[in-house]
């Protein structure tokens, strides 16, 4: 950088300096940090609270009194809608409470503690690890972290995981699993492949108790009609010989509410038989009555599709607001990326190496809540320091736009700040 180069850059600087103190003065409270559904979203399913009443009954297809203990996985009614989500017999679906992550905790911590399906507990085999594509989910990486559990970073591409780093670690025994959020996956809204899904299915792990936790979190999330299809993964696990491998998972959490819906595993026989043993002795059934109230309310899955594409009607806005703000602001500036997803919850953004924590940092100063910088990587460390995670779901399509002009400007000033020291 020359001597001209830099005076414009710092004159630059000044300038941005000046808009942000600007943006900081009003005392902005924003929050684009998680993936929370917005009030008008919650709106919509109101409906619901009222599908299950003394005139209405509270009788199961099986005769069973939902208020009363007892079904361990879950009212038939509720399992047969479930199945059609997974595309899965009700026999290998089991229905839980209202968190798919509580699902999976629990399984993780059952495959530590107890070992999966006869194998030896994780805990008694010495250091295991779990691959991990990223950008990911931080929640994931932390129900790692928690059973310490070490994490392998694998790369994200335009098509799933890297499958050449999977295939290559997978060879090590020590290895024992792979979460995997399969469609729009958080953060950067990819749905796997076709190639990268047989793949996937085809592997032969060095580890006979390994698993993949096949997240599909958002597989009816689409926000427009042309949205992404994902190859059904257990057809082709039937074909390798390899249904015990995947653990698929899903829930109502932004189909209904986040608070109070439905959660579902589905799995091979031989790993459900595995699951209902430790059930048996972890709990005497779940919320039944809300497994009702569901089922009565959406009845089958084209009413629950037409019920999302009420839920895509209110988030287009959000997402094209940040995506228009990020394309006017930084388009030409060549410091940023993005992916255009069609559907899910969240924009994943790029910037220039080592830009992404001073982002987050000028933007909490001047009151816009962001996930954490580094949060979407193994142990919060992100290697390039370059990816943030946006939510646009809670804030409403006037507060976005407030927070995405704040968000650019603090992207241009961290990049900036940045060049200068190099």
């Amino acid at each position: 950088m020359n001597v001209q180069q830099k005076e414009q850059l710092v004159a630059q600087i000044d300038a941005l300096r000046e808009q942000y103190a600007a943006y900081k003065n009003k005392g902005l409270q924003l929050d684009m940090s998680r993936g929370k559904p917005g009030a008008d979203q919650l709106d919509i399913t109101m409906d619901m609270l009222g599908c299950v009443t003394a005139e209405e009954g509270y009788i199961a297809a099986n005769g069973f009194d939902a208020r009363n203990y007892g079904v361990l996985d879950g009212l038939p009614e509720a399992k047969a809608l479930f199945a059609s989500i997974f595309g899965m017999p009700a026999e290998q679906v089991i229905v839980g409470g209202n968190s798919s992550l509580n699902m999976m905790f629990d399984y993780i911590a059952t495959a530590y503690s107890r070992g999966v399906c006869g194998n030896t507990p994780w805990c008694q085999q010495g250091e295991v690890y779990f691959l991990c594509p990223s950008p990911g989910y931080d929640r994931h990486f932390a129900v790692t972290e928690y059973f310490g559990i070490k994490m392998i970073p694998v790369d994200m591409t335009p098509a799933g995981p890297d499958m050449e780093q999977v295939e290559k670690h997978i060879k090590d025994a020590r290895v024992k699993g792979m979460w995997c959020v399969p469609m729009y996956s958080n953060p950067q809204g990819i749905t796997y492949a076709d190639e990268t899904v047989r793949r996937l299915a085809a592997m032969r792990p060095a580890a006979s108790d390994f698993r993949i936790m096949w997240d599909n979190a958002y597989g009816l999330h689409h926000l427009v009609d042309d949205g992404d299809s994902l190859l059904p993964i257990y057809p082709e696990l039937e074909k390798q010989g390899q249904e015990d491998m995947v653990i698929q998972f899903t829930s109502t959490s932004k189909i209904s509410f986040p608070g109070a819906g439905v959660a579902a595993l589905a799995a091979s026989p031989a790993n459900i038989a595995d699951i209902k043993k430790r059930m048996t002795v972890q709990t005497i059934g779940h919320d039944k009555l809300n497994m009702l109230r569901h089922v009565r309310y959406f009845k089958d899955l084209d009413s629950i599709r037409a019920h999302m594409k009420r839920h895509a009607a209110i988030m287009r806005p959000k997402f094209q607001t940040v995506l228009d703000m990020l394309e006017q602001r930084l388009g030409d500036l060549g410091i940023a990326q993005w992916h255009t997803p069609k559907g899910g919850y969240f924009i994943s953004v790029d910037l220039m190496p080592g830009a992404a924590r001073r982002t987050v940092e000028l933007l909490k100063e001047a009151g816009v809540a962001m996930t954490p910088a580094g949060a979407t990587y193994p142990y919060g460390q992100d290697p390039h320091d370059s990816n943030l995670r946006i939510a646009p779901s809670y804030p409403t399509v006037e507060e976005l736009q407030q927070a995405m002009e704040l968000f650019c400007v603090c992207a241009q000033l961290a990049c900036a700040e940045k060049l200068l020291e190099s």
